[in-house]
């Protein structure tokens, strides 16, 4: 699908609920504020913001983020019972995701129930949650194992009953992109409703995942920051939002440039550092040690760079080590302030190579700044100058 025929895209975190499920993690009420302010901030649309049948302590931390008056609309995620969606009113919401599982498997073997049983429930819960006015996602748990053919049948019963949308969930994270497009295209060709994926990182495919949604017609995104949730997480907010917009060419309206700051402020929030390697936010995705690809970066970053750092908050890294060629050494050198120039640039460039290797580390700039006056105190060793031709730059 061409990027102009998609759909405008709602991104709908879930960072406050689906996220502070991933075990052991727990926000306090001002973890929770502060997050919601900075999603706000940059632009998502939706954040699913908790679970009000779960008590009085968690209808307490809905409602102050109610109270808030943020731009983003607030959504709580309920079972499809009414006494869950009573709860959520008490809080003030305006949205609910009502949530029942529609595999056979989990209707058998989780539920003890039947598709009848499924049918009946859909109408009663969703009949409660428009007689009170309130905007309706209802959430397909393990969609993604279910017969599509009776998705199909309650999707359109949700849609006569007033839904809004409806959440096809990957709940265990099982589907791969191929198929998970086609599945989406199959429900959104026999039913006019909206779609939200939902996605889970099982086998690490949920950013994939949710951009294969969006092309086979999917409208809304689930996302949490970092990627955080059961089990090995969801599709992470900031892989998604940059996946669609240089992958696919679809710009979501949000502010990128705060990604790095929003990661870790929720990195330490969850307890859940950030590792060096993770996409688009990890310190070390703009990191460049091997000669050939830092000649690259300096002469145009985009010779080995997706994209500029900072649409993400982030900074250029030119590591010295093992790899590291002359071009990237001299860089670093002046970034120091010093001259290359008055230094024998080959034997500097040695010597970094082999306290690297000793170390099983990068050079820090103390070290650097320590060799090179060493150099440039001491005459230069024999043997040390390369030869002309050397591959390494």
């Amino acid at each position: 699908m061409h990027p102009d025929q998609l759909p405008d895209i709602i991104i709908d975190d879930t960072t406050l609920r689906d996220g502070e499920q991933t075990a052991g993690v727990v926000f306090s009420l001002e973890e929770k504020k502060t997050i919601a302010r900075m999603l706000d901030d940059i632009g998502v649309q939706e954040l699913e913001c908790g679970i009000p049948a779960m008590g009085n302590d968690e209808q307490k931390s809905v409602k102050a983020l109610v109270d808030m008056g943020l731009r983003a609309r607030l959504m709580t995620w309920n079972r499809a019972l009414v006494e869950d969606i009573q709860a959520s009113l008490k809080c003030g919401v305006q949205a609910v995701d009502i949530s029942l599982s529609v595999s056979d498997l989990h209707i058998r073997h989780k539920l003890r129930k039947d598709r009848d049983w499924v049918r009946e429930q859909l109408k009663r819960a969703l009949g409660f949650a428009k007689q009170h006015d309130l905007y309706v996602s209802v959430g397909g748990e393990d969609a993604s194992r279910a017969d599509l053919d009776f998705l199909v049948e309650l999707m359109e019963l949700a849609r006569s009953l007033g839904a809004d949308r409806f959440r096809f969930c990957d709940t265990l994270g099982l589907l791969d992109p191929f198929v998970t497009y086609e599945k989406i295209r199959y429900l959104n060709r026999r039913v006019d409703l909206d779609i939200e994926i939902h996605t889970h990182n099982d086998l690490g495919m949920a950013t994939a995942n949710a951009i294969a949604g969006v092309r086979a017609g999917a409208s809304f995104i689930n996302t949490t920051v970092n990627g955080l949730g059961e089990r090995a997480g969801n599709a992470a907010l900031e892989e998604v939002v940059m996946g669609l917009k240089h992958a696919c060419g679809v710009k979501c309206p949000i502010d990128t440039g705060r990604f790095m700051e929003i990661s870790r402020y929720v990195g330490e929030a969850s307890n859940r550092p950030v590792p060096a390697w993770k996409p688009v936010v990890g310190e070390r995705v703009f990191a460049h040690e091997s000669g050939l690809h830092v000649d690259g970066v300096l002469k145009d970053p985009r010779n080995y760079e997706p994209f500029e750092p900072n649409e993400v908050g982030s900074h250029r890294l030119l590591v010295l080590g093992k790899h590291t060629g002359r071009h990237g050494l001299a860089a670093r050198v002046q970034g120091l302030g010093l001259d290359p120039a008055t230094v024998c640039m080959s034997t500097l460039l040695r010597r970094v190579r082999a306290i690297s290797q000793r170390r099983k580390r990068p050079i820090e700039d103390a070290e650097l700044e320590g060799l090179y006056r060493s150099l440039a105190q001491g005459p230069e060793l024999p043997g040390a100058t390369m030869p002309e031709n050397s591959a390494v730059v």
